[in-house]
C-alpha cells in the first residue's frame, strides 16, 4: 500500500468511481435500448450476441490484464482500458447491421476486461485491508447509482434522441474518468518478468471458451446436432481438457490456479457466482423483451420499470454484507438469496399481455433481492477461507467465473429464444384465422418477430389500413405478444431450472469466522514493489 494523503486517497478514489461508473453505466444503458436496435438493424438472431460478443472477449483477457497489471503497474491500463472503451463505444454508434455492432461490443469488451482486471485491485495501492472493506459499501452505491439511472436514461434517450447516441454518452464521462485517473492513481509495479506471465494457458483458454460461446449461439439457426453446432463444442471441450492439463502439470503461474477447487469455500463460491450469474443477465437481457414486446411499454417507461430490480440488489447487498458477520450458519443467506431468484424466474415465466407492469416490477424486486444476497457472499467467505497470498487471486476469478456463467446463460437462453419465437408468433397468429384479404393488406413483415418490438412500425403499418381492418391488426399485435410471451415463458423456466445448481450448492458451504472489522487482519505478502505517486 502506498502512503498518500487524505486529498490524494480522495481525488485517485473519484478516479477509480468514474471509471466504474463509465463501464456499470454502459451495460444498463444498452440493456434497455436493445429491443429498438434488433428492430432498426432487424437483427433479432443475433440478439444475445451483443452482450455475448462483449463478454467472450472480457472475460478472456481478465486473467492476462490482471496479470499485466501486477508486473507494469495497474495505472497505464486503467488510462488505456478507458480510452480503447469509449473508442469501442463511439465505434458501436456508427454500426449500420448487427455483425458491425456486435464486432464493437467485442472491441468494448476486451477493453472492459482489461478495466474490470485492475478496477478492485488498484483499491489495494490506495487503501489497507479495514479501509477496503468500508470501501466496498461506497462503490457498491456507485454500481447501484448507475444500475439505476442507466435504464431510465437508455431509455430516455432511445426514444428520443434514437439508439446511436446511448453509446456517445460514454465518452464524456470516460473523458472525465481518464483526466482524474491520469493525474491521481498511484503507480505501482512489481519486480517481475514477462516470462511469469502464462501465455500458453491464456491462448488455450481463449481457443477453448470461444468456440464453446460460439457453437452455442449458433444454436439460433442452426440443431444442437448439426455439424457446425458439434463440431465447435467438441473443438471447445477438447481445449479445455488441454487448458486443465497445462495448467495444473507446467504452467508456474497459472491463469487459472485449479489447487483453489480443493477449498469448499471457493469451490462452492464459484459454483454459486457461475450459476447465478444466469439469473442475473437472464433478468438484464430479456426483462426489457417483456416490458416492450410483451406489454407494450415504450423504451423510457421500460427504463422505469427496471428501477426496482436494482433497487432491491443494492439494498439486500447491503443488508447481506452487514448480516454475514452476526448470523454462525451464513450459509443460508445464499440458499434464500438463490430460492428468491428461482421464485422471480417462475414468476417472470407467466406474464402474458394481461400481466400488469407492475405486478412484473414486483418480479424483479424479488430477483433483485436474491441477486443482492447472493453477490456479497460468495466474495466475502472466499476472502475469509484463503490464506491471504492467495485473497487476490481468489477474488479475481470469483469475477471471472461470474462472467463465463454469464455469457454462457445468455447464449444458451438466447439461442433458445431465437429458435422458439418465430414459430410461437406465427402459431398465435394462425389461430386466429385472419382473413385473406387482411393478409394481403399487411404483408408478410407486418407479423414479423422485430415488428412486435417496434411501436412505430406498428402505428404506421395500422394507419395505413382501411379503418374496418384495424381492429384485425389490433388482435395480430394482441397474437404477436402473446407469441413472444409464449417464448420467453420457456426461457424463464430453463433459467430457474439452471439456477437449482446453485441452490444446491449452498447447501454445502462450510462456515468459516468472517472478520469483523474491528479485528486485525494480517497484510498478505506481496511481492517487493516500487511506487511512484502520481503520473
Amino acid at each position: 500500500m502506498i502512503e498518500l494523503s487524505t486529498r490524494q486517497k480522495t481525488i485517485a478514489t473519484l478516479g477509480v468511481m468514474l471509471t466504474l461508473l463509465l463501464v456499470a453505466l454502459d451495460q444498463t444503458i444498452v440493456g434497455t435500448a436493445m429491443p429498438r436496435i434488433i428492430a432498426e438493424l432487424n437483427g433479432l438472431s443475433f440478439y444475445a450476441w451483443v452482450t455475448t460478443g462483449y463478454l467472450v472477449a472480457s472475460t478472456v483477457v481478465v486473467p492476462v490484464a490482471g496479470k499485466l497489471g501486477d508486473m507494469f503497474g495497474r495505472k497505464p491500463f486503467l488510462i488505456a482500458g478507458m480510452i480503447g472503451f469509449m473508442a469501442g463505444s463511439w465505434l458501436c454508434g456508427f454500426a449500420q447491421n448487427m455483425p458491425e455492432l456486435i464486432a464493437f461490443r467485442a472491441v468494448q469488451g476486451l477493453f472492459g476486461g482489461m478495466l474490470f482486471a485492475n478496477l478492485f485491485t488498484v483499491l489495494a495501492d490506495i487503501f489497507d485491508v479495514e479501509q477496503r472493506v468500508r470501501m466496498q459499501g461506497v462503490f457498491g452505491a456507485v454500481f447501484g447509482l448507475a444500475s439505476v439511472v442507466g435504464p431510465t436514461v437508455g431509455g430516455y434517450i432511445t426514444d428520443n434522441w434514437g439508439w446511436r447516441w446511448i453509446f456517445y454518452v460514454n465518452v464524456p464521462v470516460g473523458i472525465l474518468a481518464v483526466a482524474v485517473s491520469l493525474f491521481a492513481l498511484p503507480y505501482v509495479r512489481s519486480k517481475v518478468s514477462w516470462r511469469e506471465i502464462d501465455f500458453l494457458g491464456a491462448a488455450i483458454l481463449a481457443a477453448g471458451v470461444i468456440p464453446l460461446l460460439i457453437g452455442l449461439s449458433i444454436t439460433n439457426t442452426h440443431s444442437w446436432t448439426s455439424p457446425e453446432v458439434l463440431g465447435l463444442l467438441i473443438l471447445a471441450g477438447v481445449m479445455l481438457v488441454v487448458f486443465f492439463i497445462v495448467e495444473t502439470r507446467w504452467a508456474q503461474n497459472p491463469v487459472v490456479p485449479f489447487e483453489l477447487f480443493r477449498h469448499n469455500q471457493f469451490a462452492i463460491s464459484v459454483t454459486v457466482a457461475f450459476f447465478s450469474a444466469i439469473g442475473m443477465f437472464g433478468a438484464i437481457i430479456f426483462v426489457p423483451l417483456i416490458y416492450q414486446g410483451v406489454l407494450g411499454v415504450s423504451a423510457t417507461n421500460s427504463g422505469n420499470l427496471l428501477i426496482p430490480m436494482m433497487a432491491g440488489l443494492v439494498v439486500f447487498s447491503t443488508l447481506t454484507g452487514q448480516l454475514l458477520v452476526r448470523i454462525r450458519y451464513y450459509r443460508f443467506l445464499g440458499t434464500l438469496g438463490v430460492t428468491a431468484m428461482i421464485v422471480a424466474m417462475w414468476l417472470l415465466s407467466g406474464v402474458t399481455p394481461d400481466t400488469s407492469q407492475w405486478s412484473v416490477a414486483a418480479y424483479i424486486v424479488i430477483l433483485g433481492a436474491g441477486l443482492g444476497m447472493t453477490f456479497p457472499l460468495t466474495i466475502s467467505v472466499v476472502q475469509a477461507a484463503l490464506p491471504p497470498q492467495v485473497v487476490g487471486v481468489a477474488t479475481s476469478q470469483i469475477q471471472f467465473w461470474r462472467n463465463l456463467g454469464g455469457t454462457v446463460g445468455t447464449a444458451v437462453l438466447g439461442s433458445i429464444l431465437s429458435r422458439q419465437l418465430s414459430a410461437d408468433i406465427q402459431s398465435r397468429i394462425a389461430a386466429l384465422h385472419l382473413p385473406s384479404q387482411f393478409t394481403v393488406a399487411t404483408g408478410s413483415s407486418g407479423a414479423s418477430p422485430q415488428a412486435a418490438l417496434d411501436p412505430k412500425h406498428l402505428a404506421q403499418v395500422r394507419s395505413s389500413l382501411p379503418q374496418q381492418l384495424q381492429p384485425l391488426y389490433d388482435q395480430m399485435v394482441h397474437a404477436m405478444r402473446f407469441g413472444l410471451a409464449d417464448a420467453i415463458h420457456d426461457v424463464f423456466l430453463i433459467g430457474a431450472g439452471i439456477l437449482v445448481i446453485a441452490l444446491v450448492a449452498t447447501l454445502f458451504l462450510r462456515e468459516v469466522p468472517l472478520r469483523r472489522r474491528s479485528e486485525p487482519v494480517p497484510e498478505p505478502n506481496l511481492p517487493p514493489v516500487e511506487a511512484a505517486v502520481g503520473s
